[in-house]
């Protein structure tokens, strides 16, 4: 039995009019809707349809996912009301065009083993971070350039946008600050080296239009001894430009020029390679 002194914690009773828009939109199969779902299902006005929507809230039959949206909670989830889509289903309802990108999608392929508490979400807006069920999503904006390179896939009958391998460990080479820092990326790209093209990678860069990824990848690949070919070799040698960029991004200024990769290496390969554990 539940405690009738708790009564915050309980989901309190719907109306007939909330009964039977739950029920049209959970026949449906919209989990998540918005605002304008209300308004066509109950034929009324935008300001009423928000009322309605701040009621169902007040009452735990739906949770606000923010920007007039809404994750419809089943009965299944007793009378708390204690439920939770899959993060990545939520974050494909919270912001367009978008896609699921770095340490979120190093988790997806099992180039990680680290569970990251946060969701990226790569996309060309510009958005706060937002925390939905305790867990974060953050959304990283890019320029329509580098906007590309994702695939849809099955998550809880729907369809997700994700960023293909290649893209995934290129974007971790761009902003290694998103991936967990530049030696989770080491190890992902260790752990990628069988399932990635080395040839695709390198066209993904030059689309993207940033030498730093190709410098970065060209480094990482000779201290992790991952083979490349002379071909793959020269074209990432041939396209570094001018300047040095540094292998980690969130580090200082100091550390040692790699005329080679044109590169600051500005940390020591004992805690680049540290999940190596005596490498």
């Amino acid at each position: 039995m539940f405690d009738t002194n708790d009564e915050k914690s309980i989901r309190k009773g719907l109306s007939r009019g909330e009964s039977w828009l739950l029920s049209s939109l959970a026949e449906k199969r919209k989990d998540i809707f918005s605002l304008n779902d209300v308004i066509l299902e109950l034929n009324c006005p935008y300001e009423n349809a928000k009322v309605i929507a701040n009621r169902l809230v007040k009452k735990k039959w739906i949770i606000p996912l923010g920007r007039g949206k809404y994750l419809l909670v089943p009965l299944s989830a007793g009378v708390e009301g204690k439920y939770t889509e899959h993060e990545f289903v939520i974050a494909s309802k919270l912001v367009s065009p978008y896609y699921i990108g770095y340490w979120s999608a190093l988790n997806y392929y099992g180039f990680t083993e680290q569970t990251p508490f946060t969701v990226f979400i790569a996309t060309t807006k510009r958005l706060r971070s937002r925390k939905i069920l305790d867990i974060e999503y953050r959304f990283v904006s890019l320029i329509k350039r580098k906007f590309f390179g994702f695939t849809g896939i099955a998550v809880a009958n729907s369809t997700v946008n994700i960023s293909d391998k290649e893209k995934t460990i290129a974007d971790s080479l761009d902003h290694p600050e998103y991936c967990g820092g530049i030696s989770e990326v080491a190890k992902c790209l260790w752990n990628a080296r069988d399932e990635i093209s080395p040839g695709k990678l390198v066209d993904v860069a030059l689309k993207m239009g940033n030498t730093s990824i190709l410098k970065r990848f060209g480094y990482l690949s000779e201290i992790l001894e991952i083979r490349l070919s002379e071909d793959i070799a020269s074209r990432i040698t041939s396209s570094l430009g001018r300047g040095f960029s540094p292998l980690d991004p969130m580090a200082g200024k100091r550390g040692k020029y790699s005329t080679k990769w044109n590169l600051l290496v500005n940390v020591t390969i004992e805690s680049l390679l540290e999940w190596r554990g005596g490498y």
